[in-house]
């Protein structure tokens, strides 16, 4: 299922072939409890608190996003909840739940 907002499905796995060591990538997943949820809105703000990106998370409740090094915030909002996460980026994957409630 791709995600009406034209991103691509999302996965646990990076794509073939992908080079992790000259990007920044934060993925994880939205959780209720341990729950996965599936279809939250993901969004990515800036260090401003600025709208960034927007991805729907998975049936697992994977998101991945790919960003400059910085600092973020990763929000979702689902039937399950809402909840947010900090995260600092820097090259490399960084892994970031984030709990709704």
């Amino acid at each position: 299922m791709t995600a009406s907002c034209g991103a691509p499905e999302q996965t646990a796995d990076l794509p073939a072939g992908f080079d992790a060591t000259s990007a920044s990538v934060l993925q994880g997943k939205v959780l209720a409890g341990n729950a996965p949820v599936a279809g939250a809105f993901v969004r990515l703000l800036d260090s401003t608190g600025e709208f960034t990106a927007e991805v729907v998370s998975s049936a697992d409740g994977d998101f991945r996003f790919f960003a400059a090094p910085g600092d973020w915030t990763v929000r979702a909002l689902s039937r399950s909840g809402n909840g947010s996460a900090p995260v600092t980026v820097g090259t490399g994957v960084h892994p970031v739940d984030v709990l709704v409630a």
